[in-house]
């Protein structure tokens, strides 16, 4: 099981402190990307992924049109993973070779009203599929069971990928996306508004299904 704390639930004032806690007990360090308008907020850009870049490998999760414009600088800046959305963009394959070609692990994402008919034709060009089991855009919201379908499905056809779940993970959540198949949870406020981090992350890597 690999954890990815999303620092959309940092205290942004002190971004690097906050990375350096968590750093030793979970796998990657998730960054959300939001442009205003393909989801309804703006954070952050690839100057700050050069300045939060640690040991872990940073998963850059673009939220944002034309995501092909922005890819090699957020690759510059330290990004070892790229996802992609669905919606976003008119020619998967092309983008997800863009990727490929700068030497970093492709992704691709869907919303939960998405279908999993609509990136079966990339499955087998990426490393990692991530599924948003809340509508994108602002952390701390509830859980979407309807996605838990779909994260089986996934898993019943692709054995060796990482299938990602992102949004509204805390511990009971995380047992039900494991148990329909997720291996890479991102949770932030779970981790980040707990008073002890350590544990909480802890709780996730041994969640008990």
């Amino acid at each position: 099981m690999k954890i990815a704390p999303s620092i959309l639930s940092a205290d942004f004032g002190k971004l690097n402190q906050e990375i350096a806690e968590v750093e030793p007990y979970c796998d990657w360090i998730h960054v959300d990307v939001m442009d205003g308008h393909f989801v309804p907020n703006i954070t952050i850009g690839p100057v700050i992924v050069k300045s939060i870049k640690s040991k872990l490998p940073l998963d850059c999760h673009l939220m944002i049109e034309n995501p092909e414009k922005y890819i090699e600088a957020f690759v510059s800046s330290g990004a070892d993973h790229i996802t992609i959305h669905q919606e976003t963009c008119d020619d998967l394959l092309k983008i997800i070779k863009q990727i490929k070609d700068l030497k970093v692990k492709a992704g691709v994402s869907i919303n939960p009203a998405t279908s999993l008919k609509t990136i079966k034709h990339v499955i087998d060009k990426v490393d990692l599929v991530l599924i948003m089991s809340v509508n994108p855009g602002f952390g701390g919201q509830k859980f979407m069971l309807e996605v838990l379908e779909k994260i089986s499905e996934l898993r019943a056809q692709n054995t060796d990928l990482d299938i990602v779940v992102d949004g509204g993970i805390n511990e009971e959540t995380a047992k039900l996306a494991v148990k329909a198949g997720a291996n890479v949870l991102v949770a932030g406020s779970y981790i980040f508004g707990a008073k002890d981090r350590c544990s909480a992350i802890a709780k996730l890597k041994n969640v008990k299904i």
